[in-house]
């Protein structure tokens, strides 16, 4: 017969050590439970470093309110907390940390230093812990006001924990992912992460920055750009829903789902399952969205002590909200289906409605008219060796490209500024003569003639072109499609071919060509993220350049200016000014551009013959339909009115 075992009390210090497992179970518990101290503390720029995913290094450093000196000797033992005095503050607790354990479980587990300073002391203090006790009296040290934590080999004495955690990689993803979720839902502070001993930052986020600014800087452009904005106060559920999703057009194979409850991060697999029902209508089998919710509850009505973690809560009526916010999401993605479209990025008539279209106002008298009627009598009638038939391969353009399917509104004020320097600057005259004109005929590839009303002008195709191009840099900004090569152009090359043209002055220290070829490619090379970004020019790591932007269907530019284009993008565009740099760089890609390639067409020696047809079908169309032209081309002879009808008719009475 058996004999039952005595009955002991456990050792203090074992106690807290299996406490501390069930509040700390792996890095990334404790780096949420810091980060929330920092909060608590009303930090605005936090920094972490991580060594081995946390297990070997875990540092967080924050310029909070700090720790008062005399609170040092108590700060790690349990249950010690500033933020709760008696058991019924937990029905209106606001602060993350509440019971007190948080540092106390690291103790046990880890070698833990802080580092604090408030407002009020001349200088800060270290203090070191073990068991959640000092080790020795605080000391006086340098520092910036706020609190350094530096946990070192988390789980040294739980060999059991350490060696299931044994996988660094998928420690530092777990931390990663928890400093993500925390600077997107607080975009007011400040958060940088980055491995220990590395300069880089591996997520940077500004204080006073927005939700979806982070949202783009931790997730990308794929995401941010597909965000719809959701908002819903219910004053019966004493509720308030705020938060972005991701619309239809966007969809991954593992689900991003950010919930935060009362500024606390959280999980409720009853939301997540609704909302996954929702998308589970507009999305293909097997793919997820991006939601980021925050919901604002009574204080009253959710409890935050359900579990060690505080990472579950429990609230009332949590049926009803749940399908509250099911609801919110289900009108929003529906109303939001109509944008479901694939558009390029300027609508240009296609060449039978160009040949069917009329100048606009009232008719007028056969006499008083030029005659350029498209199937009679253009000017390149009378010349046979320009054609404007449209060639039968420019189809083949579009086999090069890939248009987005979605319109991102750019607000940056550098970009909306130079919008409105071009309206303010526009010559409502001009505007006038190319909204209803005619076009007459291609006198040469930088000349040609257009009619308006009873009126002949002579118009500077390039120049044309080139304001033209620079408006639609700007207005399409952040949206265009790709020209793709077949082959990437190494940087490096295009440069010292720019470099080899005759007349271009250099100065002594840029003599060195193959050296000055090498600053061009590693400047735009270092540029690529934002080049790609806004205006989709692709530049690998290897300094090669794949793709620049299309900024008109059926056009393609002179692709032999490509050297001097690059070499002009590392010379005269101001990087270090966010405005000049924008200004220039869609300058120079407008100068490019404005030189009409001599054929479009791919793989085929072609003569020069399908010039005329891109000035009149695709140049001038555009030009008609939405150009603001400048106030200085009525002056500088980039438009010039050559003849009258009603002159010619009184020359024509004198005879």
């Amino acid at each position: 017969m058996s004999v039952p075992g005595a009955i002991k009390k456990l050792d203090e210090t074992l106690v807290n050590r299996i406490a501390a497992g069930e509040v700390i179970q792996r890095p990334a518990n404790a780096l949420k439970e810091l980060l929330e101290n920092s909060l608590d503390a009303k930090a605005t720029n936090i920094q972490i470093t991580l060594k081995h995913g946390g297990l070997k290094i875990l540092q967080i450093q924050d310029n909070g309110s700090g720790i008062r000196k005399e609170d040092l000797g108590i700060v790690c033992e349990r249950f010690t907390t500033s933020k709760l005095v008696q058991f019924e503050d937990l029905n209106s607790i606001s602060t993350f940390g509440f019971r007190g354990e948080a540092l106390a479980s690291i103790s046990h587990v880890a070698h833990l230093a802080i580092v604090t300073k408030t407002a009020n002391e001349k200088c800060a203090y270290r203090a070191l812990y073990e068991d959640g006790k000092l080790k020795e009296p605080p000391k006086a040290c340098a520092g910036n006001q706020g609190t350094q934590i530096t946990v070192e080999d988390l789980f040294y004495n739980v060999a059991t924990r350490r060696k299931s955690l044994k996988n660094p990689s998928e420690e530092h993803n777990r931390a990663v992912e928890v400093v993500s979720r925390y600077a997107i839902h607080n975009p007011k502070v400040g958060f940088i992460l980055k491995k220990h001993g590395e300069s880089l930052a591996e997520i940077r986020t500004n204080c006073n920055s927005t939700h979806v600014e982070n949202i783009k800087t931790i997730y990308g452009n794929n995401i941010s750009r597909e965000l719809l904005e959701i908002d819903s106060v219910d004053d019966g559920l004493r509720f308030k829903l705020h938060g972005f999703i991701s619309n239809v057009n966007y969809s991954t194979k593992k689900q991003i789902f950010l919930l935060f409850i009362n500024n606390r991060l959280v999980d409720s697999s009853g939301l997540r399952k609704a909302l996954d029902s929702v998308y589970s209508l507009y999305l293909p089998k097997g793919s997820h969205p991006f939601i980021y919710l925050s919901l604002s509850l009574d204080p009253r009505c959710v409890d935050v002590n359900v579990h060690p973690t505080k990472h579950e809560v429990h609230f009332l009526h949590e049926d009803s909200i749940i399908e509250k916010v099911r609801r919110t999401v289900d009108c929003k993605l529906n109303g939001a289906n109509s944008s479901r479209v694939f558009q390029t990025q300027i609508k240009v008539p296609v060449a039978n409605d160009l040949q069917k279209s009329v100048t606009k106002g009232s008719v007028t008298n056969p006499s008083c008219m030029v005659r350029t009627d498209s199937n009679s009598q253009k000017l390149e009638k009378y010349f046979t060796a320009a054609s404007s038939s449209a060639p039968s391969s420019h189809t083949l353009l579009r086999n090069k490209t890939h248009l987005k399917s979605n319109r991102r509104n750019i607000q940056l004020s550098s970009v909306l500024s130079l919008r409105k320097e071009i309206e303010e600057d526009e010559h409502l005259g001009l505007r006038e003569i190319f909204g209803s004109m005619t076009f007459v005929g291609n006198v040469d590839k930088s000349k040609s003639l257009i009619q308006h009303e009873m009126n002949l002008y002579i118009c500077n195709t390039k120049k044309l072109a080139e304001e033209m191009f620079y408006q639609i840099m700007l207005y399409e900004f952040g949206n265009f499609g790709e020209l793709k090569f077949v082959n990437p152009l190494p940087l490096q090359q295009l440069c010292k071919i720019a470099l080899d043209s005759p007349g271009l002055n250099l100065s002594e220290e840029d003599s060195n060509k193959e050296e000055y070829s090498l600053l061009v490619s590693d400047l735009l090379k270092s540029k690529s993220a934002m080049l790609e970004d806004y205006f989709s020019m692709k530049i690998d790591q290897d300094g090669n350049l794949s793709a620049i932007p299309l900024l008109l269907d059926n056009y393609v530019p002179d692709f032999g200016g490509v050297p001097s284009y690059i070499l002009q993008l590392a010379r005269a565009v101001n990087w270090g000014n966010e405005k000049q740099c924008f200004q220039m760089f869609c300058r120079e890609t407008a100068k490019f551009y404005s030189t009409v390639s001599s054929s479009s067409m791919e793989g085929e020696d072609v003569a020069n013959e399908d010039w005329p047809w891109v000035i009149e079908h695709v140049l001038y169309s555009t030009l008609r339909s939405c150009f603001v032209p400048p106030k200085h081309f009525a002056e500088d002879n980039t438009v010039l009115q050559i003849a009258s009808l009603p002159d010619l008719y009184k020359v024509f009475e004198r005879c």
